[in-house]
């Protein structure tokens, strides 16, 4: 991967911040050279960027032979100078560190042989001048390897010295259910977020020749972004000022909203933070959407961003994640043929009653994740707005019921009555506002994102090795099952019963 010059400290601590920023659980980073060569400096300086901490103490392991650190996954920092045989590796406990968490390892000459060819090497050594050199290499060329990975994060660390600055700090900044990442960058007093979503490839076809993304209109790059951020930004919202953009590499250095989360400290719901963004959906729903938003020039050249209309298929591919992941976990089997065509003609069904029903922009993840509390503003920039990329135009009850049925927060059954009854209330002055048909529509939404999530949640953990969404489950299962009581729902009611176990409706 070539030589990287390290005039003085610093330099050093942004290279420990590069390798943190490409690190996942399994990943080992070897760290060889002299005495004084500057190992410790750069352990330390990448794990304190994983645990977002500056002060974090890290000691040097000389003595210790072996420092823990629980952070976002376990770290092991190795020092294996003291060794005498690659014999004692196991009463450290090595190889299960390498399965378990992500290590870095000073000295390791005498693990030479049970060190993964995946590794990351860094050879430190000292420049012509005061500084270092670090030399650095790693096997492995698959698009997800650590190898793929650390040279990302150097272009990213080129595309923030560009535009913030160089000594650019990096910090992991928790990421979502995508494949997109999320940084905090600071300098000189200024902090921002740097979203890391390189274009996607299209996918196998899973439907008519076509990729599930393009199926169900996810974004695919990170121009629905940029215009979904104007539009919002036209209408007086608080979307994130975008400061920099390079489409081509899917990096975006975007502004700090703040800190604040509608869920509260302690990630239980405030039901009056929840009421103010009930206030926001009803104003943002009297308004008329542009359904194409030119692409401001200085990010991209005569771009025309067409706002997807949630069609047929896109809510048909969404709840055929039940069918295809969710039911299969819960009986051990795939889903029968004539059960899944049940389940198609239901949905079918379903579809067809919603269709064309109040139109308006769907955010499609309006929960507490995606939106920022900032209780120093006045209405509506109270309620910063992130992850809006998918956004469509759609049924206006499907906000409504992503954030009365908050997939990651509890929302009691009387809290969602206060949510709903709130947002009719705002409604009902509208003449045109059909109550009836709104509380259909919200009862058929809420399944569908029920529906939906309960399959994403296990192919997260199936497909993704992302066990964590599965504590979700019982959540959206209640959801579910609260959904399931309205009338329109009888078929499905009862399919869910037969075929998925729910039995308490």
């Amino acid at each position: 991967m070539g030589e990287i010059e390290l005039i003085n400290e610093k330099a050093t601590m942004a290279l420990g911040q590069d390798i943190a920023m490409a690190l996942r659980r399994g990943d080992v980073v070897t760290l060889a050279g002299d005495l004084g060569a500057g190992k410790s400096t750069l352990a330390r300086a990448a794990l304190r960027a994983l645990a977002a901490n500056p002060k974090l103490e890290v000691p040097s392991p000389t003595y210790t032979l072996c420092q823990r650190y629980d952070l976002l996954f376990p770290v092991f920092h190795f020092d294996f100078y003291r060794l005498s045989s690659e014999a004692e590796l196991e009463e450290l406990g090595f190889d299960e560190a390498c399965q378990n968490g992500a290590v870095f390892v000073e000295w390791p000459q005498i693990a030479a042989g049970r060190i993964a060819r995946q590794a990351l090497q860094v050879e430190l050594s000292h420049g012509a001048s005061a500084g270092r050199v670090a030399n650095i290499s790693a096997g492995g060329n698959a698009p997800d390897s650590l190898a793929a990975r650390f040279g990302r994060s150097c272009k990213i660390r080129r595309f923030l010295e560009t535009n913030l600055g160089i000594g650019t700090e990096r910090r992991f900044l928790q990421g979502d259910a995508s494949s997109r990442r999320y940084e905090t960058a600071h300098r000189r007093g200024k902090t921002r977020i740097l979203m890391d979503a390189p274009r996607q490839p299209d996918g196998p076809p899973v439907r008519d020749a076509k990729p599930y993304s393009r199926i169900a209109h996810l974004a695919e790059d990170v121009v629905p972004f940029i215009a979904i951020a104007q539009t919002l930004h036209d209408a007086g919202l608080a979307a994130p000022a975008i400061h920099a953009a390079s489409t081509s590499e899917g990096l975006l250095l975007i502004e700090h909203l703040g800190k604040g989360r509608l869920a509260g400290t302690q990630g239980k719901a405030v039901q009056a933070r929840y009421l103010e963004a009930v206030r926001l959906l009803a104003m943002m729903h009297q308004r008329q959407w542009p359904r194409r938003v030119a692409v401001a020039e200085v990010f991209v050249k005569n771009m025309l961003h067409k706002v997807p209309v949630y069609d047929r298929d896109a809510l048909m591919i969404e709840a055929s994640l039940m069918a295809d992941w969710y039911v299969p976990h819960v009986s051990s089997k795939p889903l029968g043929s004539i059960e899944r065509a049940q389940f198609e003609k239901i949905w079918e069904a379903l579809i067809a009653q919603i269709d064309g029903s109040m139109p308006t922009l769907v955010m499609r993840d309006f929960h507490s994740p995606n939106l920022i509390w900032r209780p120093r503003r006045k209405f509506p920039l109270n309620l910063g707005l992130i992850d809006f990329q998918d956004a469509v135009i759609g049924p206006q009850a499907y906000d409504l019921a992503s954030l009365a049925q908050d997939a990651r927060v509890d929302i009691s059954r009387s809290m969602e009555k206060a949510i709903v009854e709130h947002y009719l209330s705002l409604c009902r002055a509208k003449a045109s506002f059909d109550e009836t048909a709104f509380r259909r529509d919200y009862a058929i939404l809420a399944a569908h994102r029920a529906t939906k999530i309960l399959g994403i949640f296990v192919r997260l953990n199936q497909r993704d090795n992302k066990p964590g969404y599965l504590k979700h489950l019982l959540r959206m299962r209640d959801y579910l099952e609260r959904n399931l009581r309205h009338p329109a729902l009888a078929d499905y009611r009862e399919w869910c019963k037969r075929v998925a176990g729910f039995d308490r409706t």
